[in-house]
Protein backbone atom coordinates (compact mmCIF):
# COMPACT_ATOMS: atom_id res chain seq x y z
CA UNK A 1 0.00 0.00 0.00
CA UNK A 2 0.71 3.61 -0.20
CA UNK A 3 2.64 5.41 2.75
CA UNK A 4 0.48 7.51 5.10
CA UNK A 5 -2.69 5.39 4.34
CA UNK A 6 -5.70 6.70 6.00
CA UNK A 7 -7.60 4.23 8.02
CA UNK A 8 -9.95 4.76 5.46
CA UNK A 9 -7.98 3.18 3.15
CA UNK A 10 -8.72 6.32 0.38
CA UNK A 11 -5.90 6.26 -2.23
CA UNK A 12 -7.13 8.50 -4.28
CA UNK A 13 -5.87 12.10 -6.65
CA UNK A 14 -8.35 14.29 -7.66
CA UNK A 15 -10.70 11.29 -7.98
CA UNK A 16 -8.36 9.15 -10.05
CA UNK A 17 -6.24 6.24 -8.36
CA UNK A 18 -3.08 7.27 -8.43
CA UNK A 19 -1.51 3.78 -9.67
CA UNK A 20 -4.29 3.24 -11.64
CA UNK A 21 -2.42 3.48 -14.57
CA UNK A 22 0.69 1.56 -13.54
CA UNK A 23 0.62 -2.38 -14.58
CA UNK A 24 1.45 -4.72 -12.19
CA UNK A 25 4.47 -6.13 -12.54
CA UNK A 26 4.75 -9.89 -14.20
CA UNK A 27 5.42 -11.69 -11.11
CA UNK A 28 1.89 -10.36 -9.70
CA UNK A 29 -0.06 -12.08 -12.77
CA UNK A 30 1.75 -15.40 -13.15
CA UNK A 31 3.58 -17.84 -10.48
CA UNK A 32 7.64 -18.09 -11.36
CA UNK A 33 8.12 -22.13 -11.81
CA UNK A 34 9.99 -22.89 -9.19
CA UNK A 35 10.67 -26.28 -7.54
CA UNK A 36 9.31 -27.89 -4.60
CA UNK A 37 12.28 -27.44 -1.20
CA UNK A 38 14.36 -30.64 -1.35
CA UNK A 39 14.64 -30.25 2.37
CA UNK A 40 11.68 -29.53 4.19
CA UNK A 41 10.32 -30.43 7.79
CA UNK A 42 8.40 -33.60 8.15
CA UNK A 43 4.27 -33.81 8.68
CA UNK A 44 3.39 -33.60 12.48
CA UNK A 45 0.50 -32.97 15.17
CA UNK A 46 -0.71 -29.53 15.95
CA UNK A 47 -0.77 -26.15 14.30
CA UNK A 48 2.50 -24.55 13.89
CA UNK A 49 3.27 -20.76 13.13
CA UNK A 50 5.09 -19.13 10.04
CA UNK A 51 5.89 -15.58 9.79
CA UNK A 52 6.63 -14.21 6.09
CA UNK A 53 7.67 -10.53 5.23
CA UNK A 54 7.07 -9.57 1.18
CA UNK A 55 5.75 -5.88 0.59
CA UNK A 56 2.41 -4.53 1.76
CA UNK A 57 0.79 -7.58 4.19
CA UNK A 58 -2.87 -7.24 2.30
CA UNK A 59 -1.90 -8.77 -0.36
CA UNK A 60 0.48 -11.50 1.20
CA UNK A 61 -2.91 -12.15 3.96
CA UNK A 62 -4.81 -12.56 0.81
CA UNK A 63 -2.89 -15.49 -0.98
CA UNK A 64 -1.91 -17.58 2.32
CA UNK A 65 -5.84 -17.06 3.29
CA UNK A 66 -6.57 -19.20 -0.02
CA UNK A 67 -4.44 -22.05 0.91
CA UNK A 68 -5.72 -25.88 2.53
CA UNK A 69 -4.39 -26.51 6.12
CA UNK A 70 -3.87 -22.66 6.94
CA UNK A 71 -5.97 -22.02 9.63
CA UNK A 72 -5.61 -18.13 10.06
CA UNK A 73 -3.24 -15.52 8.67
CA UNK A 74 -2.74 -11.94 10.44
CA UNK A 75 -1.11 -8.88 9.49
CA UNK A 76 1.22 -6.96 11.39
CA UNK A 77 4.91 -5.89 11.92
CA UNK A 78 8.27 -7.86 12.76
CA UNK A 79 11.75 -6.89 13.20
CA UNK A 80 11.26 -3.79 15.47
CA UNK A 81 10.29 -3.21 18.97
CA UNK A 82 6.24 -3.47 20.66
CA UNK A 83 6.20 0.24 21.29
CA UNK A 84 6.78 1.17 17.51
CA UNK A 85 4.47 -1.46 16.12
CA UNK A 86 1.84 0.82 14.74
CA UNK A 87 1.26 1.48 11.37
CA UNK A 88 1.84 5.58 12.08
CA UNK A 89 4.98 4.89 13.57
CA UNK A 90 6.39 2.09 10.50
CA UNK A 91 5.59 4.10 7.96
CA UNK A 92 8.69 6.42 8.86
CA UNK A 93 10.92 3.52 8.05
CA UNK A 94 12.93 3.97 11.16
CA UNK A 95 11.58 1.28 13.32
CA UNK A 96 12.88 -1.44 11.97
CA UNK A 97 9.59 -3.21 12.01
CA UNK A 98 8.41 -5.04 8.21
CA UNK A 99 5.11 -5.53 7.08
CA UNK A 100 4.12 -9.10 7.80
CA UNK A 101 1.92 -11.92 8.50
CA UNK A 102 1.57 -15.20 10.75
CA UNK A 103 0.75 -17.89 9.17
CA UNK A 104 -1.11 -20.52 11.79
CA UNK A 105 -1.13 -23.83 9.73
CA UNK A 106 -1.35 -27.39 9.89
CA UNK A 107 1.39 -29.51 9.28
CA UNK A 108 -0.31 -32.47 8.53
CA UNK A 109 -1.65 -31.29 5.72
CA UNK A 110 0.27 -27.91 4.41
CA UNK A 111 4.37 -28.56 5.15
CA UNK A 112 6.38 -25.30 5.82
CA UNK A 113 8.36 -26.09 2.54
CA UNK A 114 5.43 -25.62 0.62
CA UNK A 115 4.51 -22.05 2.06
CA UNK A 116 8.12 -21.29 1.56
CA UNK A 117 7.31 -22.30 -2.31
CA UNK A 118 4.08 -19.99 -2.27
CA UNK A 119 5.81 -17.13 -0.68
CA UNK A 120 8.82 -16.92 -2.89
CA UNK A 121 7.42 -18.04 -6.28
CA UNK A 122 3.67 -16.50 -6.27
CA UNK A 123 3.32 -14.10 -2.99
CA UNK A 124 5.87 -11.31 -3.60
CA UNK A 125 9.11 -10.90 -5.62
CA UNK A 126 12.13 -11.94 -3.67
CA UNK A 127 14.63 -10.30 -5.60
CA UNK A 128 13.31 -6.82 -5.12
CA UNK A 129 15.39 -4.57 -2.19
CA UNK A 130 13.61 -2.81 0.20
CA UNK A 131 10.54 -2.79 -2.17
CA UNK A 132 7.36 -4.21 -3.69
CA UNK A 133 5.79 -2.80 -6.83
CA UNK A 134 4.86 0.59 -5.96
CA UNK A 135 5.68 0.28 -2.27
CA UNK A 136 9.36 1.27 -1.07
CA UNK A 137 11.17 1.29 2.17
CA UNK A 138 12.60 -1.52 4.63
CA UNK A 139 9.40 -2.17 5.97
CA UNK A 140 8.39 -3.85 2.54
CA UNK A 141 11.89 -6.37 2.41
CA UNK A 142 11.33 -9.64 1.70
CA UNK A 143 12.22 -11.67 4.85
CA UNK A 144 11.64 -14.79 7.09
CA UNK A 145 11.28 -14.61 10.87
CA UNK A 146 11.84 -18.32 11.44
CA UNK A 147 10.23 -19.41 14.23
CA UNK A 148 12.55 -22.34 15.08
CA UNK A 149 15.88 -23.29 14.38
CA UNK A 150 14.34 -26.26 11.95
CA UNK A 151 12.20 -23.41 10.02
CA UNK A 152 15.82 -21.53 9.78
CA UNK A 153 17.85 -24.48 8.28
CA UNK A 154 14.76 -25.53 5.60
CA UNK A 155 14.44 -21.67 4.34
CA UNK A 156 18.16 -21.35 4.24
CA UNK A 157 18.06 -24.40 2.04
CA UNK A 158 15.96 -23.09 -0.25
CA UNK A 159 17.04 -20.16 -0.94
CA UNK A 160 20.68 -21.50 -1.55
CA UNK A 161 18.42 -24.11 -3.80
CA UNK A 162 16.97 -21.63 -6.02
CA UNK A 163 19.63 -19.33 -5.59
CA UNK A 164 21.57 -22.30 -7.14
CA UNK A 165 18.58 -22.89 -9.70
CA UNK A 166 19.23 -19.64 -11.10
CA UNK A 167 15.04 -19.83 -10.96
CA UNK A 168 14.75 -16.07 -10.98
CA UNK A 169 16.84 -13.12 -13.29
CA UNK A 170 18.73 -11.80 -10.30
CA UNK A 171 19.88 -12.44 -7.05
CA UNK A 172 17.26 -13.53 -3.64
CA UNK A 173 17.35 -10.91 -1.18
CA UNK A 174 15.10 -12.29 1.02
CA UNK A 175 17.13 -12.03 5.01
CA UNK A 176 16.45 -14.19 7.90
CA UNK A 177 15.74 -12.18 10.52
CA UNK A 178 14.62 -13.00 14.25
CA UNK A 179 12.21 -10.77 15.95
CA UNK A 180 8.50 -11.10 17.29
CA UNK A 181 5.76 -10.57 15.53
CA UNK A 182 3.13 -7.89 16.36
CA UNK A 183 -0.35 -7.73 14.84
CA UNK A 184 -1.60 -4.54 12.85
CA UNK A 185 -4.23 -2.56 13.41
CA UNK A 186 -8.00 -3.99 13.34
CA UNK A 187 -8.65 -2.01 9.97
CA UNK A 188 -5.40 -3.75 8.07
CA UNK A 189 -6.93 -7.35 8.68
CA UNK A 190 -8.97 -9.19 6.59
CA UNK A 191 -8.40 -6.17 4.09
CA UNK A 192 -8.54 -7.96 0.70
CA UNK A 193 -11.73 -9.92 1.83
CA UNK A 194 -13.30 -6.57 3.28
CA UNK A 195 -12.65 -4.39 0.56
CA UNK A 196 -12.63 -5.94 -2.69
CA UNK A 197 -13.23 -3.68 -5.37
CA UNK A 198 -10.42 -1.06 -3.52
CA UNK A 199 -8.18 0.19 -6.22
CA UNK A 200 -5.10 -1.06 -4.33
CA UNK A 201 -6.69 -4.42 -3.92
CA UNK A 202 -7.95 -4.33 -7.90
CA UNK A 203 -4.78 -3.46 -9.17
CA UNK A 204 -1.97 -5.27 -7.55
CA UNK A 205 -3.62 -7.93 -4.97
CA UNK A 206 -5.99 -9.92 -7.33
CA UNK A 207 -3.81 -10.94 -10.02
CA UNK A 208 -1.57 -12.13 -7.37
CA UNK A 209 -4.31 -14.85 -6.24
CA UNK A 210 -5.43 -15.54 -8.80
CA UNK A 211 -1.76 -16.28 -10.39
CA UNK A 212 -1.71 -18.26 -6.88
CA UNK A 213 -4.77 -19.92 -8.11
CA UNK A 214 -3.67 -21.01 -11.29
CA UNK A 215 -0.28 -22.23 -10.42
CA UNK A 216 -1.10 -24.41 -7.29
CA UNK A 217 -4.77 -25.77 -7.93
CA UNK A 218 -4.57 -28.58 -5.54
CA UNK A 219 -3.51 -25.59 -2.88
CA UNK A 220 -6.61 -24.09 -2.64
CA UNK A 221 -9.16 -24.02 -0.03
Amino acid sequence: MLKNLAPAAAILVGGVFALGLITPPASAERAVPIPPPARDLPAAQGLQTAVFAGGCFWGMEAVFEQIKGVQSVVTGYAGGSADTATYAAVTTELTGHAEAIKITYDPSRVSYGTLLRVYFSVAHDPTQLNRQGPDTGPSYRSAIFPQNAQQRAVAAAYIGQLQKAKSFGAPIVTRLEAGQFYPAEGYHQDFFRRNPDHPYIVHWDKPKVAAFRAAYPALVR
